[in-house]
C-alpha cells in the first residue's frame, strides 16, 4: 500500500478521492470539487491517499500549524475493511507530523480532530461504508488517545450557507497522556483560523467562541 500525497485537482487521484468523499460524508460536509483547487496547493494543507492497487482505498486529510505545534485532522477515510487502512494511515500520518514537528525543532504538542457522537440520536450511515461507522471509529480514536473538549460544540457547514452543524464534538489528542486540560485561548485561535475560510458563521459558532474567551482552561474528557 502506498502513502501519496494529492495537491492538485489535476492529480487523476483527487477524483478518485472526491469521489469516495462523495460515497461517505454528508453533502454539507464536502467541499465542492473546484473549491479545492487553493486548498490542495496550499503547502500547509496535506492531503494524502492509501493507494491498494491502483484504487483509493483511504484518504487522510491534516495540517500543522507551526506556531501552536499542533495539528488537525481534517477527516480519515477507510474505505475497505481487512487491509488494516486505519492503521495504515494513523502511523502515516503521525510520522509525517513528527518529521514536520521535529523540523520547527519541537516535539509534536497534539492534534485536533472533530468526531461524530453516535450517541446524539442522529443516523451516520456514512454511504454504508461499515468500516466508518460513527461507534467503531469513535473507539479506534479513543484507543489511540482522543479526549473529547468539555463544551457545546457546533461548527459552519462547509457550504458556507450559514448553517450550524451539530452532531460533532472536537477533540484534542495529547502527545503528554497526562495533559488534561488546553487553554481556551489557544481553543479559539485554532477554530478562528481554522475556518476563517467560511464567511458565512452561524450565530451558535459565534456565541460558541465568545464563550470559550470568556474562560481560561477547557478541560479535557473521555470519549
Amino acid at each position: 500500500m502506498q502513502y501519496i500525497r494529492v495537491n492538485s485537482i489535476d492529480d487523476p487521484l483527487f477524483k478518485k478521492l472526491h469521489d469516495l468523499m462523495k460515497e461517505v460524508f454528508p453533502k454539507e460536509e464536502v467541499l465542492e470539487y473546484s473549491l479545492w483547487k487553493e486548498p490542495l496547493e496550499d503547502p500547509s494543507i496535506r492531503v494524502f491517499v492509501a493507494l491498494h492497487e491502483d484504487e483509493v482505498v483511504g484518504v487522510t486529510e491534516y495540517r500543522y500549524y507551526p506556531d501552536w505545534n499542533i495539528a488537525m485532522t481534517d477527516f480519515t477515510i477507510v474505505g475497505k475493511p481487512g487491509l488494516s487502512i486505519g492503521r495504515f494511515l494513523a502511523q502515516s500520518r503521525l510520522k509525517d507530523l513528527n518529521d514536520l514537528a521535529k523540523a520547527n525543532g519541537k516535539e509534536l504538542f497534539g492534534m485536533f480532530a472533530e468526531i461524530y457522537n453516535p450517541y446524539d440520536g442522529e443516523n451516520h450511515e456514512f454511504g454504508g461504508v461499515k468500516t466508518m461507522d460513527p461507534y467503531v471509529r469513535r473507539e479506534v480514536l479513543s484507543h489511540l488517545g482522543y479526549k473529547r473538549l468539555d463544551l457545546e460544540y457546533v461548527h459552519p457547514s462547509w457550504e458556507n450557507d450559514g448553517t450550524a452543524v451539530e452532531g460533532l464534538q472536537l477533540s484534542f489528542m495529547p502527545t503528554d497522556d497526562s495533559v488534561s486540560e488546553l487553554p481556551a485561548a489557544l481553543v479559539v485561535d485554532f477554530l478562528t483560523t481554522y475556518y476563517s475560510v467560511l464567511s458565512n458563521k452561524p450565530q451558535q459558532w459565534l456565541d460558541m467562541i465568545d464563550t470559550l474567551k470568556k474562560s481560561e482552561t477547557v478541560e479535557l474528557k473521555p470519549i
